[in-house]
């Protein structure tokens, strides 16, 4: 049995290909049900990072080309394109790498905390589409574990920042001060939220919310002191606001070119600053082409994550080493709960073997005394315990799986993972 990973992430394609097979909460459901015509389990996590999907399959080679099918469903892609951007991972490789996802260290912003809570659903979703038994199960629970072991052994995440404090880092690099302009918020979400803090923490004095839920927008702007408006108003803002920042889980732009042209030839000496941090993008490219709007996606943030990577420099070594303890712990539990059911299946039926043929032998005999009985029975079990001896220390270092499955198909064991 093998855990199979294929993913897409930060460092393997930009923004323009992330978004295109980025999964909303909302969609992960169809996705999973899509999974399951390929593969019986499978876990799909998804964030403005990667896109991943995490598989238990006794062959890696069907599992690769399970996942590949679906994300060709999903992108529409020829399998070559998709190549270039991909990565395959397998067993120890797989889970070491999903460690390093939910210990932060993957992420854009080194130390994050919001990746474990995104491994976490990303379990749990696959859970309640019942994709998930026992193995994948312990692989995502050892993850979350993992995680939250390296962040309370070492200063990985202290005063962690997140996505949306870079965002706002980024608006306060162009505009100078907060407190003299006004910010358009376009999302709320958990980036939306924190979008909101962070600009209110570095002085934001004016700041609008803007949803398609009206009443979170008022809820929202009630928390922090703003002012909330729907989507059907975002004219009316854009056009004397000094910074937009859009975090919105949307299927299509929610800032067109077109619109954004007409708005700034009402207001050509005022510059606009646009921040667009969703995956899928909400902002139009073509809208940076605009005279005085300054347009950034969240592959932009990446010149202030590398000061953040270099500030936790010092415990990054820290969180490696106790990853690399955590991954062979892990790998030698994953090879027990592998090679102990046919560890145990190869003992019974070489009991039921020896009892059989002891059976068999004492109708033939004379009868014998209590003490010869039980030095025959004393006989044949230790011939049948020398004869499997060197086959399970066999097992038991198989790392690989080679001699299990042998061993399996050998003796013809009936064995499931417990």
């Amino acid at each position: 049995m093998q855990i199979n990973l294929v993913g897409i992430n930060h460092h393997t394609a930009p923004i323009t290909i992330r978004e295109k097979m980025a999964v909303s909460t909302e969609q992960l459901p169809y996705y999973l049900s899509l999974l399951r015509y390929h593969i019986p389990q499978g876990v799909i996590l998804s964030t403005c990072n990667r896109t991943e999907i995490y598989t238990i399959d006794t062959d890696g080679k069907s599992a690769r080309e399970a996942i590949l099918s679906l994300l060709k469903e999903r992108l529409g892609t020829p399998t070559v394109d998709l190549y270039k951007h991909l990565y395959f991972l397998e067993d120890e490789e797989a889970t070491g790498h999903l460690f390093r996802v939910a210990s932060g260290l993957d992420s854009m912003i080194i130390g994050e905390y919001e990746i474990l809570g995104q491994v976490k659903n990303a379990l749990d979703s696959a859970e309640e589409m019942g994709m998930v038994d026992l193995p994948l199960r312990h692989v995502f629970q050892s993850a979350i574990r993992v995680g939250r072991r390296v962040r309370q052994k070492t200063g990985i995440s202290k005063s962690a920042i997140s996505v949306s404090s870079l965002a706002v880092d980024l608006a306060v690099n162009v505009v100078g001060n907060l407190k003299k302009s006004k910010i358009l918020v376009v999302g709320t979400g958990e980036a939306g939220r924190l979008v909101l803090k962070v600009a209110r923490e570095r002085g934001a004095a004016q700041i609008v919310i803007a949803s398609r839920r009206q009443e979170r927008a008022a809820e929202l702007a009630a928390t922090i002191g703003g002012t909330p408006t729907s989507l059907s108003h975002l004219n009316g803002e854009l056009s004397t606001c000094n910074i937009v920042i859009t975090c919105a889980n949307a299927d299509n732009w929610m800032l067109e070119a077109g619109q954004v042209a007409e708005i700034m030839a009402n207001r050509p000496e005022l510059p606009l600053v646009i921040i667009d941090i969703g995956v899928p993008r909400n902002v139009e490219p073509e809208v940076q082409q605009i005279d005085n709007v300054f347009l950034h996606n969240i592959d932009d943030l990446n010149d202030i994550a590398r000061l953040n990577h270099k500030m936790r420099e010092s415990e990054i070594q820290n969180v490696e080493e106790i990853i690399a303890v955590e991954t062979d712990r892990f790998a030698a539990k994953w090879q027990a709960l592998q090679v102990n059911p046919v560890v145990t299946a190869l003992m019974q039926k070489a009991e039921d073997i020896r009892n059989t043929q002891l059976k068999r032998t004492l109708k033939k005999l004379p009868p014998l005394s209590e003490e010869e009985r039980f030095n025959l029975e004393a006989m044949t079990k230790s011939i049948s315990s020398k004869v499997l001896d060197n086959p399970v220390q066999c097992l038991r270092a198989d790392r690989d799986g080679n001699y299990t499955e042998l061993v399996r198909e050998l003796f013809q064991l009936d064995t499931e993972i417990p």
